[in-house]
């Protein structure tokens, strides 16, 4: 879901610049001591699954995870995100440093919207509660991502119109399949360690 160098103009790359730094510094503003070994598990987790490539058509795809780290950590999924993506476009050349600001916000602000509309279900203490949250997450942030990637792609001209419209159904079956794992994360936080769940009372 990363859009590379050189297709975007220079006025969305200065927008996608400036929101995903005032994000980052609302976020880091936010971070607690106690919650930076959180911020950092769920840090390498979104880098390391976003290297595991499954064959879609013509495209390929792979776990984003960004709903999981939005719901947990709320503001601060922005310089997690920031940091993950920077190791990618610098590693491995997805994306790249002038579209970074772009790519980060397209990740993080779906994100931060799951996080808002999951805070409540989080807190319960239902078990269904969670796996509403789990799924919940998971659609808003991966199909919110690749709606706002598909916007980017059009505004761009007709060229990428075909591009955009891939982009967006390629992460349907991504959806589904982190739905799965988010609830499953959840239910297992919940009888691990609850307390992570607790401070979202």
């Amino acid at each position: 879901m990363h859009i590379s160098e050189g297709v975007l103009p220079g006025s969305l790359l200065v927008a996608g610049w400036a929101l995903t730094i005032a994000g980052t510094y609302v976020g880091l503003k936010k971070l607690d001591n106690d919650r930076i070994p959180l911020a950092a598990l769920l840090a390498a987790t979104f880098f390391v699954a976003s290297l595991i490539h499954v064959p879609a058509g013509p495209t390929s795809v792979h776990l984003v995870l960004n709903g999981l780290a939005g719901i947990l950590l709320g503001w601060t999924v922005f310089p997690v995100l920031l940091v993950g993506l920077f190791l990618q476009a610098v590693l491995f050349q997805f994306g790249g440093l002038t579209v970074l600001g772009v790519n980060t916000f397209n990740m993080a602000f779906p994100a931060l919207v799951a996080y808002y509309l999951c805070k409540g279900l989080l807190s319960s203490e239902r078990k269904m509660a969670l796996i509403v949250a789990g799924a919940l997450s998971s659609f808003v942030a991966i199909m919110g991502s690749g709606l706002l990637v598909a916007l980017e792609l059009v505004f761009t001209g007709e060229a990428f119109r075909k591009t955009a419209e891939l982009a967006l159904l390629a992460h349907l079956p991504v959806a589904v399949v982190e739905a799965f794992v988010n609830a499953f994360i959840l239910l297992f936080l919940k009888r691990a360690v609850p307390e992570i769940l607790r401070r979202m009372r």
